[in-house]
């Protein structure tokens, strides 16, 4: 792996893994020309690395790499992270286009394509995510008969207070603040135990069965397992669509 020399603070830093070396080096040269700071990768084992030592804001990630395929790498990743991801191919095949964005990649790009259309993409990306990045939490979540403020760090159930530990009450606020998107584990960890964390995964698990023993029935919200990838919050009137 290779960096451009860094730019002025504030230009976002792009991740190229792409196992041409020439669009390698032409995504490069015009990235860097637009004023990101690039760093490239040459296969997918780099490519992981890369992604988790070097923050990338937005990852251009090839779909056929040697090693550790472009798929594989996007699951990898967004087991742990959010960071913006543009699949590209040179396969045209709509297959391939709906099991890459439901791996969550953001958005696919078919090869050959324009330098201008990449950038044009890269940017379009950028803006979706700093958006959601900028919203702000509310502080306080009120929906049919339930209520948490984040403020006063309390949850009602009608007039009657629920009484959570502080992790159940972080955990639950996580949820709550991303309503409907599967949640990993270790990205549970990750945001609501914190980086230094070194338990097991178990325990979001157990903090789940503890949450849904005091919400079960009683609550517009239900607490969803998603086989092989965490946990998602839907609430009540996504309950009811996903049943008729």
């Amino acid at each position: 792996m290779s960096a451009t020399t860094p730019l002025a603070a504030g230009f976002a830093r792009i991740l190229i893994v792409e196992d041409d070396e020439g669009i390698r080096d032409m995504l490069k040269f015009h990235l860097s020309s637009a004023g990101f700071q690039v760093l490239e990768a040459a296969d997918g084992t780099t490519g992981l690395r890369a992604a988790r030592t070097g923050k990338p804001d937005l990852i251009l990630l090839d779909l056929m790499l040697p090693g550790m395929g472009g798929l594989e790498l996007c699951r990898a990743l967004r087991k742990t992270s959010r960071v913006p991801i543009l699949m590209i191919s040179a396969r045209d095949a709509e297959v391939d286009k709906i099991v890459g964005l439901e791996l969550g990649a953001d958005d696919y790009i078919t090869k050959p394509f324009s330098v201008r259309e990449v950038t044009a993409r890269v940017n379009a990306v950028l803006r979706r995510s700093r958006s959601e990045t900028e919203r702000s939490i509310p502080e306080r979540e009120s929906f049919a008969n339930f209520t948490l403020d984040r403020a006063a760090r309390r949850v009602t159930l009608g007039n009657t207070e629920v009484r959570l530990t502080g992790r159940e009450f972080d955990l639950l606020s996580h949820l709550l603040a991303h309503p409907g998107r599967v949640q990993s584990r270790e990205r549970l960890l990750q945001q609501v135990w914190g980086e230094d964390f070194s338990g097991e995964s178990k325990t979001v698990d157990v903090h789940i069965r503890w949450l849904r023993e005091k919400f079960a029935e009683v609550a517009p919200f239900q607490i969803v397992t998603v086989r092989g990838a965490g946990y998602r919050l839907d609430r009540e009137a996504e309950v009811a669509e996903a049943t008729t």
